[in-house]
């Protein structure tokens, strides 16, 4: 029976696991003095490598590429991602492997495509979240024999894990509405999956509460533009009748909306109330602290790499699935009561 495992050598040469696993595969890219040392603990220890699961891993590099492109064309905004990211990496590493991001630089002459830049670096599989997802090149990667998983965007036949961003927009609205208002505009972001789903789940939510939405209450502005959110927000506010709520794509994008507010010397809420969506942590270090939707970016994190795992290690068993990640609503105090 063998007792040992890569774990026990990692932590008494004090390396990662992916380092361990490299040593005593006879990888390249860790030095030649690390390598016997990693071998010789390994012996010492009595590490065995188990010959079935030596035939599975052949060729396994240990190390995760993250395909991330700064785009602004999803509806991830980057605090967001970077929370995701943060616990994607941690979950990773405690099962061994490391992180490597693909690189996404368009402009040099004979670049590598995504799939190319993967199989160069030999990834043991790919988290893909934030990028462009009808570029022809990310579409390459997807249908490649490289295991894939993405974050927020829906490809058929692959693992992915997504916020419940319908169930999050009609919590939202459900609230508002209870707060008594009727008169509630929408602000979303430029054209996603993620902003579709909003969308229509804003429609149908107001649909079933009968709330009537004039066109001219549904306005568009990119995630995380404070600019693009100053602007709709000052041709709202100079309606005829204008709205009593504003919800804004994101948090972050409703700092615009906050100054437009401010520049007509109006005070949130008692003069108007709004809302964000993401639950970033600087909304809630502002007066008055903003009611919005707390994504769970840890699980969100944390279920994709435990999927990609999955799909490297147990690849028969593995089914692929989309994984629904729900949020919570955050009350704060930018949505005023109305009688």
């Amino acid at each position: 029976m063998n007792m040992v495992s890569m774990k026990d050598i990692s932590a008494v040469c004090g390396v990662s696991i992916a380092t361990v696993s490299k040593a005593l595969n006879n990888h390249k890219d860790i030095g030649e003095d690390t390598k016997e040392h990693i071998r010789q603990v390994a012996k010492e220890l009595g590490y065995l490598p188990n010959s079935a699961a030596k035939t599975l891993k052949t060729n396994r590099t240990y190390n995760l590429g993250v395909l991330f492109s700064d785009e602004g064309r999803s509806g991830l905004t980057h605090d967001y991602f970077s929370h995701v990211l943060d616990s994607f990496k941690s979950t990773a590493e405690e099962k061994g492997y490391d992180i490597t991001f693909i690189n996404s630089c368009k402009t040099r002459k004979g670049r590598m495509s995504y799939l190319e830049h993967s199989r160069y670096r030999g990834f043991d599989g790919v988290m893909i979240a934030c990028v462009d997802f009808d570029d022809p090149e990310v579409g390459e990667l997807v249908r490649s024999d490289i295991p894939v998983v993405t974050i927020d965007h829906l490809f058929n036949n692959r693992c992915t894990i997504v916020s419940d961003n319908v169930k999050g927009m009609s919590d939202l609205v459900h609230y508002v509405y209870g707060m008594g208002h009727r008169k509630i505009a929408y602000i979303h972001g430029a054209d996603s999956a993620v902003t579709q789903s909003r969308l229509s789940s804003f429609y149908k939510t107001c649909e079933e509460l009968k709330i009537m939405v004039p066109d001219g209450y549904i306005r568009e502005a990119p995630y995380r533009s404070t600019l693009g959110t100053y602007a709709e927000t000052l041709k709202l506010l100079d309606m005829k009748d204008p709205p009593t709520c504003i919800l804004y794509p994101d948090d972050f994008s409703s700092f615009g909306g906050i100054n437009a507010i401010n520049s007509r010397g109006l005070k949130i809420p008692d003069d108007i109330s709004i809302a964000g969506y993401d639950g970033i942590r600087i909304a809630r270090h502002f007066e008055p602290q903003l009611t919005t939707i707390i994504q769970d970016t840890k699980r969100l994190g944390e279920e994709a790499a435990l999927k990609l795992i999955s799909l490297i290690e147990n690849p028969k068993s593995t089914i692929t699935e989309q994984i629904v990640v729900t949020g919570e609503i955050f009350e704060g105090r930018s949505v005023a009561r109305l009688n």
